[in-house]
């Protein structure tokens, strides 16, 4: 093993979690919120299933501002709202809040997208059966639209991984702090391309494996 990544095995390691930690909190919000919100924004469109044109204007004008704003820019815009939050703008669990509410803007626009994508034959299908709005989410828009969902989150997840880099403007550490710290500064050059190697197998393993179950579930 070269010199400095046995010198700084402890830190790499604690770097690598940080990012998992970052990214999986990220991911968690996307699924949690960001699904919803998705299904909100396309289910209010006109000509769907639950068309309100005042809502679908505000929560897409919510949406929009959130992902116009350049990441680094909207992660100091909320110091002041992740301090409120927790007590504290500072660390790996602060550098989640930011995160957190990228995540939820960015993978409701491809889920909205997703749900685009089916054919409406599939919804008027539905509804002459007697399904209900939450039925014909839930058991027509989400199996039909399963494989765009899954293909989404998994590009989501990638961005993730990408904005996670930056989280050192806030103490947030991960695998892009370290790079930047301990070797771009440090004149280490050799930790630096140790951590966008382990970037680039993190990234092709998440791709590989999200594109893998993508097409395991895609029926069509």
């Amino acid at each position: 093993m070269p010199e400095n990544l046995l010198l700084y095995q402890t830190e790499i390691i604690k770097a690598i979690l940080e990012t998992f930690m970052m990214v999986g909190a990220s991911v968690l919000a996307a699924i949690i919120v960001g699904l919803p919100v998705g299904t909100l924004l396309y289910s209010t469109q006109k000509g769907r299933l639950a068309e309100n044109r005042y809502i679908y204007i505000v929560v897409s004008l919510i949406v929009n501002s959130i992902r116009s704003f350049p990441f680094l820019l909207l992660v100091v815009f909320l110091i002041p709202f992740t301090r409120l939050l927790l007590g504290t703008a500072i660390g790996t669990t602060a550098a989640m809040v930011p995160l957190a509410i990228i995540a939820i803007a960015h993978y409701s626009r491809l889920v909205e997208q997703s749900l685009l994508d089916v054919p409406r034959g599939v919804i008027e299908a539905a509804k002459s059966m007697g399904a209900s709005v939450s039925d014909i989410i839930v058991k027509f828009l989400f199996v039909e639209a399963r494989s765009g969902l899954v293909l989404g989150l998994t590009t989501s997840t990638i961005s993730f991984i990408s904005y996670s880099t930056i989280m050192g403007v806030v103490g947030g550490g991960g695998i892009g702090d370290f790079a930047i710290r301990y070797g771009y500064q440090q004149f280490k050059t050799d930790l630096m391309m140790y951590m966008i190697i382990i970037m680039i197998i993190l990234v092709q393993s998440i791709q590989i494996i999200g594109t893998t179950i993508a097409q395991k579930i895609d029926k069509r």
